[in-house]
């Protein structure tokens, strides 16, 4: 029996050997391959101009107000695993036009600002650019996720402009500070550990949930302290 199951998997291997390295698969692939290439480029060009708005906007304030309000800037593009899965969840066709109608978070530019007011403010100031077009806007700091995310989130449709002309492309931008950011990494980090007692996962939501309203608070301090040293606040006290 275990001679056979060993003559049957030889054969299943052959099989899928002969099928990945037919002239036909490989002639697909590289048919294919090259769209899905120029799509990522379309992406990647996209997050380059973004960075430059917020890079102009930093220098901005940096001359006229002697501060910047911009810590660091951070981007990515989805892994071909992630969007894979991305495209499976929402059962949309495998097409380069369905991918871009449909994904929108494929190029995301990750802003961390020094208080809350400058997420607000650089927000009101991209948007306010003429070739930036707000897709969505989803506001996780005023109304924060139910396990304590808090980031304000912008879809945002920019040009890009090739050889060919102008092109459209979507990027998903992230504001926070970096409490924000700091909770944030930590959860994401947290999330994907695996085999948790239920009892020790609860005390983990609890927990974190706890850990995100001090970091808020904290924020709200800071801020504070800002306004009290810039004259803008005549409250000394919390």
């Amino acid at each position: 029996m275990k001679g056979f199951e060993t003559i049957i998997e030889k054969k299943r291997d052959s099989i899928l050997r002969n099928s990945l390295l037919s002239d036909e698969f490989i002639n697909f692939v590289q048919k294919n391959k090259r769209p899905f290439d120029e799509m990522m480029s379309y992406y990647k060009c996209a997050i380059m101009e973004v960075e430059t708005k917020f890079r102009v906007l930093n220098e901005q304030y940096s001359l006229e107000y002697d501060r910047n309000p911009i810590e660091d800037i951070k981007s990515r593009t989805k892994s071909m695993e992630s969007l894979m899965r991305k495209i499976r969840r929402k059962n949309i066709p495998l097409t380069v036009a369905s991918i871009e109608e449909n994904i929108h978070d494929i190029a995301g530019v990750r802003v961390i600002c020094s208080f809350p007011d400058d997420i607000y403010m650089l927000a009101d100031c991209l948007l306010s650019q003429d070739d930036i077009t707000l897709i969505k806007k989803k506001d996780y700091i005023k109304n924060p996720k139910p396990g304590g995310y808090r980031s304000l989130h912008l879809i945002i449709s920019i040009p890009i402009f090739l050889q060919e002309g102008k092109r459209m492309v979507t990027v998903e931008v992230q504001l926070r500070t970096i409490a924000m950011d700091f909770w944030a990494s930590l959860e994401h980090k947290l999330r994907y550990k695996k085999d948790i007692p239920e009892d020790q996962a609860h005390y983990l939501e609890e927990e974190m949930l706890e850990c995100a309203n001090i970091s808020a608070s904290l924020d709200a301090r800071m801020q504070h302290v800002r306004d009290v040293l810039n004259g803008t606040s005549k409250d000394v006290f919390l």
